[in-house]
C-alpha cells in the first residue's frame, strides 16, 4: 500500500511539472460580417441589384487556434479557420470546412516559424495585412486587382516559413504540386521580403504557381507603406504574367462573359501592370475613413468571344467609412465605381461599368 501511495504520488509530481513547464492555450476567435448593398448594371439587361452578402473587407470566420510552449523559446502552435456566408448559413467554400487556414508548425521566439497544411501565400499576408487600403477587399468589383493578379492566395499542401529579425519580415513558402512523374506540375512557390524603419515599411516579393500541365503563372510585387500621423497612405505595383488562363477567369464579375469562359485558355502570355494607390484615415477614434484606387492595364487579355486577344484597361475608386461602436463591434458605409475598356469590357455583365453602395454590420469576437 505504502508502494502504491508513493508510486500515485510521483506520478502526480510528474504530471506537475510537465503542466508547468508545457503552457498551452486554445483561442476560439471569429469575425461576423454582412453587408446590404445596392449595384448597378448587376446582369446583361444593365439592371440594378439590391442584395445581402459578404462585407467589403472582412469576411465571416471562425476559428481555433493554440499554442504549446515546448521549452527553449520553441512552441508548437496550430490554427483552423472556417468562412461561411452570414447571410444563408452556407460554407463560403462548398465541401471545405477549413477553406482558410488549416495548419501545424513549430514557432521558435529566435528563429521564425514553420507551419504545414493549407495557408496563406506571403503575398497573401503582406497584401492583406499591411500593404492593401483594403486589405484585398470582398467586392468582386474592388477585390480583382490582387485577387486575380495574385492567383492563388491561398495553398494547399504548403510549406512555409516566417522570419522576423528587427525590421525585417522574410516569408517563403513551396506548395507540392503531387502530380505523379512531375515535381512542377501543380505546384507553387512564393517569397517576401518586407522592412519597416520609423514610419516606413515597403515589401517586395514575387511569386509562381503551376497549372496541372505546367503552364505558369508568375507575379512580382513591389509595396510601400508611410504613417503620417493619424494618416497611413499606400501605394503598389503588381506585375503579371499568365499562361494558365486562371486570371482571364477570375478578372470577371458574376455573370460576365470572363467568368463564363467554359475552361482556361492557357499559353496566351498574358501580362498585367497593376498599379494601386489609397489612404486609411484615423479621423477620431471611432470613425476611420478609407479611400483607395486600383489600376491594371493588361495585353493579351480574352476578349468577350473567349477566343481573340486585345489590350484592356480597368479601374476602379473605393470610398470606405467605419464607425464603431465598440471594441468589437463596428458599423460602416461603402461606395465604389469600377469601369474597363477594351478586352476588360468582357468583365462586366452589361455595360462597361458598376456603381455599388452598401451598408454593413461587423462583430468581432
Amino acid at each position: 500500500m505504502k508502494k502504491t501511495t508513493a508510486a500515485l504520488g510521483a506520478a502526480l509530481l510528474a504530471i506537475s511539472a510537465q503542466s508547468a513547464f508545457a503552457q498551452s492555450s486554445v483561442t476560439l476567435y471569429g469575425i461576423v460580417d454582412t453587408s446590404i448593398r445596392y449595384l448597378t448594371n448587376a446582369n446583361a439587361a444593365n439592371d440594378s441589384q439590391v442584395q445581402m452578402g459578404v462585407g467589403p473587407i472582412t469576411g465571416s470566420r471562425w476559428g481555433l487556434k493554440g499554442q504549446e510552449d515546448l521549452g527553449g523559446g520553441l512552441s508548437a502552435v496550430f490554427r483552423l479557420e472556417n468562412g461561411f456566408n452570414l447571410w444563408n448559413g452556407q460554407l463560403a467554400s462548398s465541401g471545405t470546412l477549413f477553406n482558410r487556414m488549416a495548419y501545424v508548425g513549430l514557432q521558435s521566439n529566435q528563429y521564425g516559424a514553420v507551419t504545414f497544411g493549407r495557408q496563406n501565400t506571403p503575398l497573401f499576408d503582406q497584401l492583406g495585412n499591411v500593404f492593401d487600403p483594403l486589405t484585398v477587399g470582398n467586392f468582386d468589383q474592388d477585390s480583382w486587382l490582387p485577387g486575380a493578379l495574385g492567383y492563388g492566395l491561398r495553398q494547399n499542401n504548403s510549406v512555409k516559413y516566417d522570419g522576423h529579425f528587427g525590421g525585417l519580415e522574410v516569408e517563403a513558402m513551396y506548395s507540392f504540386g503531387g502530380v505523379a512523374g512531375s515535381t512542377g506540375a501543380n505546384n507553387m512557390y512564393g517569397v517576401t521580403a518586407a522592412y519597416a524603419f520609423g514610419p516606413f515599411q515597403i515589401d517586395a516579393g514575387y511569386q509562381q504557381n503551376s497549372d496541372l500541365h505546367n503552364n505558369k503563372y508568375r507575379v512580382a510585387n513591389v509595396s510601400g507603406v508611410y504613417q503620417i500621423g493619424p494618416v497611413k497612405a499606400m501605394a503598389g505595383w503588381l506585375y503579371g504574367q499568365d499562361n494558365t488562363g486562371i486570371v482571364d477567369l477570375y478578372m470577371g464579375a458574376s455573370g460576365s462573359p470572363a467568368a463564363n469562359f467554359s475552361t482556361p485558355v492557357t499559353g496566351t502570355n498574358r501580362i498585367d501592370n497593376g498599379l494601386y494607390a489609397g489612404a486609411v484615415w484615423q479621423v477620431t477614434a471611432p470613425l476611420t475613413v478609407t479611400a483607395a484606387y486600383y489600376y491594371d492595364h493588361a495585353s493579351n487579355a480574352l476578349n468577350s468571344d473567349g477566343t481573340t486577344l486585345s489590350t484592356g484597361v480597368r479601374y476602379s475608386a473605393v470610398l470606405l467609412a467605419e464607425y464603431a461602436l465598440s471594441k468589437r463591434t463596428e458599423v460602416y458605409g461603402t461606395v465604389d465605381f469600377t469601369r474597363g475598356t477594351g478586352a476588360a469590357t468582357a468583365d462586366f455583365p452589361g455595360r462597361n461599368n458598376q456603381t455599388g453602395v452598401a451598408v454593413g454590420l461587423r462583430n468581432i469576437f
